[in-house]
């Protein structure tokens, strides 16, 4: 058993059938690399934590940046100083991601972004680790020339926090192209541009969500595109929990067979839990084009990192079929034995401080059959914001039995932002099993009937030290489902997408499969 490890074919007969399987990574984020916090060294190891694969992106360049205006002269400056940075770093960073690059274990790309007032903010993404240069171009059409010229098929370009207005940063639908960009980034750290309207609005200093800079509107408006979701993350934490993870669906842990979902649009994206959710039409997974049929049907198959609320099927931007497990349940796994999600989360405390947790937690009378990182990185997006956090590196390991861990929280700085970390065990309990946990020194035991009944919370102190807390757990007919639903005629320029939300928040979209 191995942190990290991939969900067994019993839970994903569907995707087992078409020779699929999910893995998870993080292709748009920051370090000390170019203008962010965090060493960049430091961001590779911490993205082989939680990730399959990475690219820790650099700042390379922004055309249209406002150097004539005094207002805004202390942003263009630490961009300039970024840019500058980036370039005398790009040739000899290559040894650090040759030598991070673990074949069939950790997959790592390079990256780097390009700004634009006009055209949207672009990341650029190479297949290979074989000392490329940095291609600098000021429109997304001459990127492509150039990105071609270079490298052919073996780098894209894609538009990230899509949902700023046209003119500030956010997409240019008018120069948008499929054959430059695959997908589309369209959750992250800013916040969510699935549609107008979300619970996860745009609360950057650069501005809110554009209706017209939107996923809905850019599929109404008949573009191709697949979507995903990058934590953008500025200290140096690749995969931040709750930041945004995307997921590429490929038959193997390979570079080239990512390279190749990527480019076919076989994606997902995540806020941050490693959800399994693929749907398929006459064989024809999500991203792909599925030709006009008098009766179409539509299977899906999902397994989450925690209860499930609700599956909605997106037709043409409209609500058209939602599934929940609580009234229509669809078990996966109908095998005898109760598998169970126990997740477990640490942090709060005093504000402005925090806390290094060390902890092991045993199964008394269960097996552990997985062991999934929730670690998140500080809060920090400008480097006028404050200084990395300098916390040692987190540490996970586990076995049949147990997990020990290592991690440093922040406490959280107010009511709405979560610093907490955490962690979540698939296991395989018995009816007395009891999870007995050493937190800090502190001993807890929580009988998993308990944890049936409700959460369990505890402090390391008196009131205001920091707390832990150990979630409900997940049944299997909560957190698996699968199901086949009638789509009837599906005609010529129609979209249809699947979202995926949890009881605890987390999100999964799918990538539009496209009728042509």
């Amino acid at each position: 058993m191995t942190v990290n490890a991939p969900l067994p074919e019993r839970l994903t007969p569907m995707a087992s059938s078409l020779g699929l399987r999910p893995f998870y990574g993080d292709i748009h984020n920051h370090s000390d690399l170019s203008y962010g916090h965090g060493s960049f060294p430091g961001a590779l190891k911490k993205a082989a934590l939680q990730l399959d694969f990475v690219s820790v992106t650099g700042h390379a360049h922004w055309p249209d940046m406002p150097v004539g205006e005094p207002s805004v002269a202390h942003i263009v400056d630490f961009h300039v100083r970024g840019f500058e940075k980036l370039r005398k770093a790009w040739r000899g960073h290559y040894e650090l991601l040759r030598a991070a690059d673990r074949p069939g274990r950790f997959c790592v790309f390079p990256g780097y972004e390009i700004h634009s007032s006009a055209h949207g903010d672009y990341t650029i993404v190479l297949a290979d680790l074989d000392g490329g240069p940095l291609c600098i171009e000021d429109t997304p059409g001459t990127l492509k020339a150039a990105l071609k010229a270079r490298y052919g098929d073996r780098a894209l370009a894609f538009p990230h926090h899509i949902g700023y207005r046209q003119g500030a940063r956010g997409i240019n639908w008018g120069t948008f192209d499929p054959e430059l960009s695959p997908f589309v980034e369209m959750f992250s750290m800013h916040g969510c541009a699935e549609r107008s309207e979300t619970d996860r609005g745009y609360l950057h200093s650069m501005g809110p969500v554009d209706g017209h800079s939107t996923m809905a509107y850019g599929l109404a408006a008949g573009h191709l595109f697949g979507v995903v979701a990058n934590t953008d993350h500025h200290s140096g934490f690749p995969g931040s929990y709750g930041h945004g993870r995307m997921a590429v669906y490929a038959p193997i842990h390979d570079r080239d067979a990512f390279w190749q979902a990527m480019r076919a649009r076989r994606t997902n994206a995540l806020t941050g839990d490693r959800i399994h959710l693929l749907g398929h039409i006459d064989g024809m997974v999500q991203g792909g084009t599925v030709p006009p049929s008098a009766s179409a049907q539509l299977q899906i198959e999902a397994v989450a990192g925690g209860a499930i609320d609700h599956i909605d099927v997106i037709r043409n931007g409209k609500l058209f079929r939602r599934f929940s497990p609580a009234i229509e349940p669809a078990e996966i796994d109908q095998s005898d034995g109760a598998e169970v999600l126990i997740h477990f989360e640490m942090g709060w405390g005093a504000r402005g401080h925090s806390h290094d947790w060390t902890g092991e937690i045993v199964l008394d009378g269960g097996e552990i059959l997985s062991v999934e990182p929730r670690f998140r990185g500080p809060e920090i997006v400008s480097p006028l914001e404050g200084e990395d956090t300098g916390h040692r590196l987190p540490s996970i390991g586990a076995d049949e039995r147990s997990v020990r861990f290592s991690v440093t929280a922040e406490a959280n700085p107010n009511n709405t932002t979560p610093s907490t970390q955490g962690l979540m065990i698939r296991a395989r309990v018995d009816r007395d099993c009891e999870i007995a946990a050493d937190l800090c020194g502190q001993e807890v035991r929580v009988p998993v009937s308990r944890l049936a009944e409700g959460a369990k919370s505890g402090n390391l102190g008196l009131i205001d030290s920091p707390a832990w807390r150990f979630h409900q757990i997940a049944r299997p007919g909560e957190w698996q489902w699968s199901g086949t639903t009638s789509l009837g005629p599906l005609e010529p320029g129609e979209t249809i997408y699947l979202r995926l939300r949890q009881d605890n928040g987390q999100t999964a979209w799918s990538s539009p499969f496209f009728c042509s």
